[in-house]
């Protein structure tokens, strides 16, 4: 993930904080943009997965940073769609060029 953030000016990090929540990845670009993405190989744990994406995002001080661009589920699921709630499910070969 590293590579392909830095590819267009951003960085990966990773996020927890004091109440347990917590994110896989972080990609922030330079000009304050922001996404956070979850890992999660198989598909039984998608929709849990999207609903602590959703806590992250109400959590934010959008005083301090602007709001997420994109909530990812990262999977080796075959199909990449949108939830209802708007988190994007991923498949990891959707990830190549």
């Amino acid at each position: 993930m590293r590579v392909y953030a830095e590819s267009i000016d951003g960085s990966v990090y990773h996020y927890r904080d004091k109440s347990g929540l917590e994110v896989d990845a972080v990609i922030q670009l330079a000009d304050g943009r922001w996404g956070a993405i979850e890992i999660k190989m198989g598909a039984g744990e998608i929709e849990e997965t999207s609903e602590n994406l959703m806590k992250i995002a109400k959590v934010v001080d959008t005083r301090k940073m602007n709001e997420p661009s994109f909530l990812m589920v990262l999977t080796g699921t075959e199909y990449a769609f949108r939830m209802k709630n708007g988190v994007y499910v991923v498949p990891l070969g959707c990830l190549k060029d």
